[in-house]
This record gives structure tokens, sequence and C-alpha cells, in this order.
């Protein structure tokens, strides 16, 4: 602490220097006692110590008990030895504790004057402070964008331009610099005229989450003076960001990751405005499938129709795919590309953003680099592709809009409602292998190999 000494520099006060070089010089007078003591009574092993209930004590061994000099007054006896004192060594033990108190008492009043020789100044410090804290912060906006290539955003006012956000070839500033492989960069475009909205799908692990959270960091650093990781950015100024990424719980508080996920989304919907950024990722996946995908809808609903703010929503509900259909002038659907080599079972993610959606997630596939044993990848895939071959719901299942809802063979009331079947069937891999063979150019035995294939996998 600030009473124990060591807080002011050499040189600063001589009467400070003086005693600390008493008690510097005593504790070399010290160990030239010692070794003195050593000789005169011809114990090797005896040693002056310190502690505060006696102060300096010489400690001798009971083996060499018979050479302790009669002019040694015994202090303290221990198991294995004896303690003693002299005259000699309590003289200089005043004098170095003396110069050691004065020299904290004298450090803490020359600190205390000083700190307030500085209260009338105060306000100049505080101005210093704030001018050198503005150039750290610059100057470190400069050497990141010089190091790492990023350029001047175009930035125009809240709400101008229909509040575009447009960014060419976005970054992630610190993946980027953190991951071996290179960067791909991706296009961005959002605004409150034909895309309010962008709902992304793809595979896990292709690269999703990394791209909503790079264009809020974009928009932040852009906000906040510094140039972005891009070749070209144009945006209109933001009120808030708000994000919804991760799943964590709060067990202390009592609350499942549902619950602390459901807190941040109201939170959202409470606040945000036409003119924030919103970032989703895979919201209600804390719940039953049928709950998490009626929540996700209504809630991305809500956000494109009512508050009408600039939204990324990252998803694996699949479904959701359909709002793009329903509201074509505030969705638009885009996916991570992925290259499938499906003789070799091999999915490369090449994590480049594209119009238009996906109905595959490539879990199954994760898992298995993830070390999950082989037998359950291949009951997995069994299921799957099961799955795959029923429809999850009665084509009765409809979307309700408002209250008036008829089934599918009736007539609803308001012609501008439109439904449609909340779940589609999808369609398994070995429809998918069907529809893209080239029958023209296949061989009859190309055709039996195909098939034989096809009978071992069912």
């Amino acid at each position: 602490t600030i009473t124990e000494g060591n807080i002011i520099k050499n040189g600063f006060n001589n009467e400070l220097d003086e005693l600390r070089d008493i008690s510097l010089n005593s504790k070399d007078w010290i160990k030239q006692f010692e070794e003195e003591e050593k000789k005169k009574t011809g114990i090797s092993s005896l040693k002056v110590s310190f502690n505060k209930v006696f102060g300096y004590y010489i400690e001798v061994t009971k083996t060499h008990q018979e050479k302790v000099p009669e002019r040694y007054i015994r202090k303290q006896t221990l198991v294995n030895c004896e303690r003693y004192i002299t005259e000699e060594l309590k003289e200089r033990e005043n004098i170095i504790i003396n110069a050691q108190g004065n020299i904290f008492t004298l450090e803490f009043k020359i600190f205390d004057e000083f700190r307030n020789t500085l209260i009338p100044k105060i306000h100049l410090l505080q101005n210093i402070s704030s001018v050198i804290s503005n150039i750290d912060v610059l100057s470190s906006f400069a050497y990141l964008s010089l190091k790492n290539k990023y350029v001047k955003p175009e930035i125009i006012d809240m709400g101008a331009e229909d509040g575009i956000i447009e960014i060419e070839k976005g970054r992630h500033p610190i993946i980027e610099n953190i991951q071996e492989d290179e960067y791909i960069s991706n296009d961005t475009f959002l605004n409150r005229k034909d895309c309010y909205m962008a709902i992304l799908t793809g595979p896990n692990m292709s690269g999703k989450s990394t791209y909503i959270r790079q264009v809020a960091s974009i928009v932040l650093l852009a906000q906040i003076g510094c140039f972005v990781p891009a070749s070209k950015a144009k945006i209109s100024l933001v009120d808030r960001i708000f994000t919804r990424v991760g799943a964590s719980d709060d067990l202390s508080r009592g609350r499942s990751t549902f619950m602390v996920e459901m807190d941040e989304a109201a939170n959202i919907l409470n606040n945000a405005t036409k003119f924030s950024l919103v970032i989703l990722d895979e919201i209600g996946r804390g719940t039953s499938t049928y709950d998490g995908v009626s929540i996700a809808w209504a809630l991305a609903e809500y956000l494109a129709t009512d508050i009408k703010a600039r939204t990324l929503f990252a998803t694996h509900y699949h479904e959701l795919l359909k709002l793009s259909e329903k509201y074509p002038d505030l969705v638009k659907n885009y996916n991570v590309l992925v290259e499938e080599d499906i003789e070799k079972g091999i999915v490369i993610f090449l994590r480049k953003i594209v119009e238009g959606g996906t109905d595959r997630s490539y879990g199954i596939y994760v898992a298995k680099m993830a070390g999950l044993p082989e037998k359950v990848i291949k009951r997995a895939n069994e299921i799957l592709e099961s799955f795959e071959q029923k429809r999850m719901f009665a084509s009765k299942n409809q979307i309700r809009e408002g209250i008036e809802y008829k089934e599918e063979k009736n007539v609803v009331k308001d012609s501008n409602v439109y439904q449609y079947p909340l779940f589609m069937a999808k369609e398994s891999e070995i429809e998918r292998e069907i529809q893209k063979l080239d029958l023209d150019n296949l061989t009859p035995i190309e055709a039996l190999n195909k098939i034989s294939q096809w009978k071992k996998r069912i």
C-alpha cells in the first residue's frame, strides 16, 4: 500500500535518501555481523534472522550449544535450536527499525503534499488525459486500418437512402487475423425498402454465426470512427445494435438456456426501432422443434412487418425460408455454399454467402468430424433418411393468419390472406441423387451399379 514505502523515487528528497542509506547500510551490517560471529564462535551454522516478535536474533543449533559465548543473551528455546541476542545487535536493530518507520512516514507525507498540489490543477490533468486517450484510440484505429487494409466507409444519416447497409467483401476483424487459412470475404445488403431481413441458412460450422457478427462489427467500427474490413462500405447510421447469439444458462437465478434466450429476445422486440440493426442466431433452439419454429417464425415476422428493423437471422429452421414467399419485398433468403462428394461422403464448407435458401444442415457430417462412433453415425443417417421420406405434419396443418382460418378445401374470408403448410416434405438423399443423374449418358452397367448402391443404403 502507499503507506508502506517504495513510492518516491531516489533523489527527490534528501532526508528520505539519508534514511534509505541508513536502512540499506544497516542490512549490510547485519550480514557482516553474522560472518564475524561465525568466525568468533566457530559455529558455521550460526545465522542472524528477524521476526516481528523478537526482532533480530542469533540462532544456534543444539549441537553447538557448548560453543555459545557468555555475552549471548538467551531469548527463546526451540526443539532443535536456541535463539539469542546481544547488546550490539539490539542497538543496530533500533537504528534499522526506526529508519524504516521514518521512511514510511516521510514517503507518505511527501506523497500527500504532492497530491495536494495537484488538486487546483485537476481539471488540467483531466483534459490532458482526455486528449491523450483520444490520440491513443485514433492512432490505434490508424495502425489497425493500415495493417489490415481497412477502407473508409461512406456514412450517411440515420434513415437516409432507406437505411442502407451495403458492404462489399466484408471480413471479420478478429477471425481473419487468427485463422491460418485465407479468410473468405462476403457481401451484405440490407435496407428498409426491399430487404428488411436476411434469413441465413446453411450447414453447421459453415460460418453463419461468424458472418452475422462480422456485419455487426463492421457497422460498429464505422460508427465509432474507424475504417472497416471490407473493399467498400456504405452504412446508414443505426440507433442501436441488438444481438441474440450463443447459448448460456443462469443457474444462480434459476433461469434455463431457453429462458435466457427469451429474455434477450423480449428485450430486442421491446426496444428495437426501425433504425436498429438486429442480429439473431438460431432463435428457438432451446425448446422443442415445434415451439422453436413457431417462436422463431412469429419473432421474424414481427421484426419485419411491425418494427421493420434491419435484421440478419441465422437459423437451421428451414421452414422460415417460406417467409420470403409471403413477404417478398421484406425478406430475402441466403445460404452458405458447400461442395458435397456423395460417393466419398465428404462435405467442403466454402464459407461463401449466396442468395437463396438451403434445406440441409449436414449436422451428421459434423458429428462424424467430431469423432462420434461409426455405429451412431450410420444409425443417424438411417433415421434421417426415414424422416425425410415422410411428411412431418398432415396436409391440413396450415399457418393461421389472425383469426380467419379454414381447412384447405374451404375458402378463407379475407382474400389477402395467404396460407401454406408450415412444414414441407423433404426429399431423401437417394431422391436427390436420382434427380442429378444424366440419363442420356448413363450406361446400363452404371445404372445397375447405382441401383445396387441404393439398395444397400435402404
